[in-house]
């Protein structure tokens, strides 16, 4: 597949921004929760404005909106889980667990398409694995933050896989609308537990103060609008494995943005470093040796 220089350059403005969106988080001062409500019903608005401008259709087959709707809801899992690893840790620490998707991605991609799983893809599990025990064992300060970005880039494979095979059908703007409003859905009922087992947030999302609201609506507009809709759109355009390998640079951005940004609380040890450049490694080695050793299947599950 030719990629053309236009669509190069629009993805990687778009692994930009989804790089500088842990940056934004960290500035917000409200609870991450209450940041990620407020950006999915932000990127709801948005994009239905945007649907109606372009005179799109919002149908979508009742399944699909269900469908659509639970997708919603893991990506607000997703965004949670990353914004908390930002605020328990950094964001270099966020940013590292995240690097995880592409991996977690060839896991669940065979068991959703139905086709074997392979061993080249299960040893790169395990070098992934070392480089997290290797950050892991030297320091336990990371330990809660870099989980929870695991987490975030686990739920983002669920996502992305099921997104590439429902932008074959359905719109990008129309996936997009439905899947912000299942993730504020799931954000809503989650504030009331969240507050009654912890006791650290009052129930009731609080209001985002001076620059809050530029953060957010950042998060909300430019980071989610434009560009979670644009990168869904670029999937019909782009190979998987062009759009995986783009997107493996993300954490890269980040983590040098972070350093530019907050300076000395990026800064970590060498064991952090030695651990990451592990990781990093192996996603971007990851697609060359899949593309070499193996052949593509054919999918045989239709979401």
């Amino acid at each position: 597949m030719t990629i053309s220089t236009a669509d190069a350059l629009k993805l990687h403005l778009l692994v930009f921004l989804f790089g500088f969106t842990g940056i934004l988080g960290k500035l917000v001062s409200i609870p991450a929760i209450d940041m990620v409500l407020y950006r999915t019903l932000i990127a709801a608005v948005g994009v239905a404005v945007v649907i109606l401008y372009r005179q799109e259709s919002f149908r979508v087959a009742r399944g699909d909106i269900f469908r659509l709707l639970i997708t919603g809801a893991v990506v607000g899992i997703h965004w949670l889980t990353f914004f908390l690893a930002a605020r328990v840790s950094n964001v270099s620490v966020s940013l590292v667990g995240f690097a995880t998707a592409s991996l977690w991605t060839a896991l669940l991609e065979p068991l959703v398409k139905r086709y074997p799983l392979r061993y080249i893809e299960v040893i790169f599990g395990f070098v992934v694995l070392a480089g997290l025990y290797i950050i892991f064992a030297f320091d336990s300060n990371y330990a809660v933050g870099l989980t929870l970005g695991v987490v975030s880039g686990f739920t983002c494979a669920i996502f992305s896989v099921v997104n590439s095979l429902m932008v074959k059908r359905i719109s990008s703007h129309a996936i997009t609308l439905y899947e912000m409003i299942g993730a504020a859905i799931l954000i809503s009922g989650f504030i009331p537990c969240y507050a009654y087992f912890t006791g650290e947030h009052p129930g009731i999302p609080a209001l985002p103060v001076g620059w809050d609201w530029l953060w957010i609506l950042l998060l909300g507009g430019l980071c989610t609008v434009y560009a979670y809709s644009a990168a869904v759109e670029l999937m019909k355009r782009i190979s998987v494995f062009f759009f995986q390998l783009t997107l493996n640079l993300e954490p890269i951005y980040g983590i040098i943005m972070a350093m530019l940004v907050f300076g000395d609380s990026e800064r970590m040890d060498f064991n952090f470093y030695l651990g990451t450049f592990i990781i990093l490694c192996s996603v971007l080695i990851y697609p060359y040796i899949k593309r070499r050793f193996t052949t593509t299947p054919t999918s045989t599950t239709r979401l």
